[in-house]
């Protein structure tokens, strides 16, 4: 952290972190966005974001937390930008839009089964989905999640449980 801090050091020290967490970054990204473009584009905002906002981390949390809370704002933003611009239709919905599109996607190397629990993942309000994906893929504890959503464990657990029992509806009646 002190890297970061001195000028000196800070360029060179925020590429180590580049390289360090683009990987783990751009998965939480993708699971929320779905579309390889979209995820690349979120991340490269989220480390324009992270690097602008240097002088403003105060340590107050740990530095991968804080990354972690700027990239899942910026993909709740960018989620919020492109629901507004395409909406689909409760057809669309209904009938596996979302399941077809990564079927679709040369950068999605899941299979069917993969894709009908992104889609049942991607039918959840907007905090239930937050919750599962950061609990579920990416084993994210609930204290973490706590310091980046600024949400009670309490509330995330309830989130994450009830957001488990409507994904397992879901894929019983597919």
């Amino acid at each position: 952290m002190r890297l970061l801090a001195d000028e000196k050091t800070q360029r060179k020290a925020f590429e180590t972190v580049v390289r360090q967490y683009s990987q783990p970054l751009y998965c939480t990204i993708r699971r929320m966005v779905l579309s390889h473009d979209d995820a690349d584009d979120v991340l490269q905002n989220t480390f324009l974001k992270a690097w602008k906002s240097l002088p403003a981390f105060e340590g107050k949390s740990k530095f991968s937390t804080w990354l972690y809370r700027i990239a899942v704002n910026e993909a709740l933003e960018f989620l919020r930008g492109s629901k507004a611009r395409n909406t689909i239709s409760e057809d669309e919905e209904a009938g596996g839009y979302i399941a077809s599109r990564l079927l679709a996607d040369d950068y999605f190397d899941g299979d069917d089964a993969e894709a009908r629990l992104q889609e049942a993942i991607h039918r959840l309000p907007e905090v239930q989905r937050t919750v599962f994906q950061l609990k579920y893929c990416d084993g994210m504890k609930y204290s973490a999640m706590s310091a980046i959503l600024g949400t009670s464990e309490g509330a995330l657990k309830a989130s994450y449980h009830i957001a488990v029992k409507k994904i397992s509806a879901y894929l019983k009646d597919v």
